[in-house]
């Protein structure tokens, strides 16, 4: 039996669906390499910029950790000069 001319137009449909669904699927591998290829690249950028001796990282924020070797204030230095204990505010009064 000969073939319709209804059989080559699904035939030329499917043809057509498979390439779009050939270009689609190259699309998306192209664009998942360039975004993987992008990431590396920013990644590295910002290991490059926090490495960098003029990098945004401020030098003091070693110091600004309290270093566990130090001990904390004592009473002593947290009382006044005085020697007496601070008086209490109304607002500490109502807070009890």
């Amino acid at each position: 039996m000969s073939e319709s001319h209804v059989d080559r137009a699904v035939a030329a449909r499917i043809e057509a669906a498979r390439l779009r669904a050939a270009a689609k699927k190259r699309a998306r591998e192209e664009l998942a390499e360039a975004r993987r290829r992008g990431l590396t690249q920013r990644h590295a950028q910002k290991l490059a910029h926090l490495h960098s001796p003029t990098g945004n990282v401020p030098t003091d924020r070693q110091e600004q950790v309290a270093d566990p070797a130090e001990p904390a204030a004592t009473l002593a230095e947290a009382m006044p000069a005085d020697g007496k204990k601070p008086t209490q505010t109304s607002t500490d009064r109502r807070s009890q």
